[in-house]
């Protein structure tokens, strides 16, 4: 199975254990919000253009509220199923939806006290690290310094580019890729000038 898919599956799971009215880490969207935010990004075609094109967002929270009043069992139903034969997401769901469960299992996990980071193979972690030096492109493209990306091995990549100073962001992969996405409960270190380093953690990385 893909990475993708194993992650849907423990994602299901972490919702079912924590319950539909579970806090998460989507603003106020609760384990409810976050699964019709799923099911509708995969399964209403006339919707989901709205996640990202603001005009039409009107649209998909209507549809996205009227989609989290469903009974709970079958909203996990359908995330578990994943996408259907005939959504485009079906046929690309290893490339597009590995970062998207990952990101939100965490998003589940880590809304609560005492997380921790769940320990993920080699190659897992080396997927991640290519998604987060693509997403982080994004995530730190307002950072008034140059950002860089270092692993514990010592692996590094420049994510944004500036004649001015530099903070270097340590970490797993997974929590870079988390960091890069806007999320703040990770395991990094950030090093540089403190004004530096203050002016990347507070930057709106949302993608």
């Amino acid at each position: 199975m893909t990475f993708a898919h194993d992650e849907r599956l423990a994602l299901v799971d972490s919702m079912a254990d924590f319950g539909p009215d579970a806090p998460t880490l989507c603003g106020e969207w609760t384990n409810r919000d976050l699964a019709a935010h799923l099911i509708i990004r995969e399964r209403r075609l006339d919707a989901a253009p709205g996640i990202m094109i603001s005009a039409l967002a009107g649209h998909t929270e209507s549809v996205r509220k009227a989609t989290a009043a469903r009974p709970w069992d079958e909203l996990l139903h359908d995330v578990r199923s994943g996408p259907p034969t005939w959504s485009p997401m079906y046929w690309l769901d290893a490339q597009i939806n590995t970062t998207e469960m990952f990101v939100h299992h965490e998003d589940v996990r880590r809304a609560h006290q005492h997380w921790t980071a769940r320990p993920l193979t080699v190659g897992r972690q080396a997927q991640l690290w290519k998604y987060a030096r693509q997403i982080a492109k994004m995530g730190y493209r307002k950072a008034p310094v140059e950002v860089i990306f270092e692993l514990p091995s010592g692996e590094s990549a420049v994510v944004h580019k500036s004649d001015s100073r530099t903070v270097v962001l340590q970490g797993e992969p997974a929590e870079l890729l988390l960091h890069a996405f806007g999320r703040n409960e990770v395991l990094i270190e950030a090093k540089g000038e403190l004004a530096d380093v203050q002016s990347v953690m507070s930057l709106d990385r949302s993608v």
